[in-house]
């Protein structure tokens, strides 16, 4: 029987794990929707609308931040939040074709 090796590229293993553990939270979609819906709103209006705690609001909005999901602008005193349609174009496309291999292989 041949072995087969497995090649891994950790880092990017760790920040596709990251990636899909930030979409994959009831509030933090729920925010993304809320962003979605504004194209760019300010963290106060994110917390206050979504009847969310202001430090629960930034916890999630940071994770969402540190895997690229979200992008900020600071403008006065208020940090406004638009997302990086980019990245979760990226997160989509592994998904299907995550999904479409998983149903080839299944038939």
């Amino acid at each position: 029987m041949k072995k087969t090796k497995i090649a891994l590229n950790l880092e990017k293993l760790e920040y596709s794990t990251n990636l899909m553990r930030a979409l994959a939270h009831p509030v933090r979609l729920k925010i993304l929707e809320f962003i979605d819906r504004h194209k760019s709103i300010n963290v106060n209006k994110i917390y206050s609308t979504l009847k969310l705690e202001q430090s629960i609001t930034s916890q999630h909005l940071k994770i969402m931040k540190d895997v690229g999901l979200l992008e900020c602008s600071k403008e006065g005193k208020y940090v406004h939040y638009s997302i990086s349609y980019d990245k979760v174009e990226i997160a989509n496309a592994a998904v299907k074709n995550y999904y479409n291999q998983e149903k080839t292989a299944r038939v």
